[in-house]
């Protein structure tokens, strides 16, 4: 049951660790992917472990169904993040990104004067 129980706590603690690291280098699109990805992986890993706790009799089905449902959503957002991931990246942290604005001018009419 240790073995399980640390198995389980290892995994599940990476996840979150792992998601800061992408954080962290979020100015590189593919190594903050590549942190994303090893997140999902500790995902995995944790509901693998935690099918195996079932499995044994440790968890009645309620408890493992809940958990396992938390895991699926955590799996959603970081796919989310992965598949978005130019939104979340940033080129330069010493500047603000803001969204391209589209800017209308009026057409020149006959009385315009002509600059030289």
């Amino acid at each position: 049951m240790y073995a399980l129980t640390d198995q389980i706590r290892r995994s599940s603690r990476s996840i979150g660790a792992q998601i800061a690291e992408a954080w962290a280098k979020r100015r590189y699109e593919r190594h903050f992917v590549n942190k994303l990805s090893d997140a999902d992986g500790e995902l995995q890993e944790t509901q693998h472990w935690i099918g195996i706790a079932f499995d044994c009799g440790y968890w009645e089905r309620p408890t493992a169904t809940t958990l396992r449902n938390q895991c699926e959503e955590i799996g959603r957002l970081l796919g989310g993040m992965i598949e978005k991931s130019d939104q979340f990246c940033v080129t330069d942290t010493k500047s603000l990104r803001e969204l391209p604005v589209d800017y209308v001018t009026a057409p020149a009419s006959d009385n315009s004067i002509d600059f030289i």
